[in-house]
């Protein structure tokens, strides 16, 4: 599974493209509103970090508005930027031509199958299903997903599936488990990912004999 950084934070981006591991980084009006700067400002930073994938979101919701917003994005950096759109018909329609340009997309705010489906047909690029907005609605959002990674492979699209407002470590797991092609994840869960008590009882129980050896060859 590949993992993005769900964030609009310059800082956060540039210490979690060292960790190597981090191979995109998604964004949305909220996060950029954020940051103090304009989207076309933290976007074009935000592709000197990261080398992969950058979901770049329009905000107007008419179908032509999208598709202005969309190639002014994508001109930024045409080798990374991924328009990212509302999961609605005129999302959808954008998606239909953004394809036929040859113009990678996103759509997101995905919270059942059937929209996955809407989606896939339209020839998305990526899908943002949301799981931790289902969780809050007291519905399963891990089964979302593999059930959208299930009728992926019945019917052959080529659509990356990714797992987006994630909360937590389990999240991640539940999402590698079910298949998801991609997670998308906030700076603080990514920072929790490699952490264990156990891992570091065993790096201490480590030191303290390693120091003890060192101690007999004196």
């Amino acid at each position: 599974m590949i993992l993005f950084i769900d964030t609009a934070n310059l800082k956060e981006i540039e210490e979690a493209a060292k960790w190597g591991y981090v191979k995109g980084c998604t964004t949305n009006p909220s996060l950029i509103a954020k940051e103090g700067l304009t989207q076309k400002e933290v976007i074009t930073k935000i592709t000197k970090l990261i080398d992969g994938p950058i979901s770049a979101e329009v905000t107007s919701e008419e179908y032509e508005g999208m598709i202005e917003q969309g190639k002014e994005l994508f001109a930024i950096d045409p080798k990374h930027i991924v328009i990212k759109l509302p999961m609605t018909n005129a999302g959808l329609k954008a998606a239909q031509e953004f394809k036929r340009l040859g113009i990678p997309t996103n759509v997101t705010l995905c919270f059942n199958v059937a929209q996955a489906v809407l989606a896939m047909e339209s020839g998305a690029t990526y899908i943002s299903p949301f799981l931790g907005r289902l969780d809050d609605a007291g519905l399963e959002s891990m089964k979302l997903i593999s059930d959208i990674m299930k009728v992926k492979k019945n019917y052959g699209y080529d659509t990356k599936i990714i797992a987006a407002s994630i909360r937590n470590v389990e999240h991640v797991q539940t999402c590698a488990i079910g298949g998801a092609d991609i997670a998308t994840i906030p700076f603080a869960v990514l920072s929790k990912l490699i952490t264990n008590p156990l891992t570091k009882d065993g790096l201490e129980k480590f030191r303290q004999d390693a120091a003890k050896t060192a101690a007999l060859s004196k």
